[in-house]
């Protein structure tokens, strides 16, 4: 698995700080999902936006089939997350 430099929260300043914390209050931690994305905090930002219309959004899909699609393209790219 490669490497990638990531800022850790006690470095974290202005919109990282302030999606760090979002990400704690959210998850209770700061997934690595979130982290590797910490180099550049506006696409962190815009990131985290997408996610949030996609799972939370109008559709004719419950969160929990969103969830279960989300689980099953993990598994089929072998990621463990």
């Amino acid at each position: 698995m490669a490497w990638i430099k990531t800022i850790p929260p006690e470095d974290a300043q202005g919109v990282l700080k302030q999606q760090y914390d979002a990400a704690i209050k959210r998850a209770g931690r700061i997934f690595n999902i979130v982290r590797i994305q910490s180099l550049n905090p506006r696409v962190l930002e815009a990131s985290i936006g997408l996610y949030k219309a996609i799972m939370f959004g109008p559709s004719s899909l419950t969160r929990a089939q969103r969830e279960m699609i989300a689980v099953v393209v993990s598994k089929t790219n072998d990621c463990f997350y």
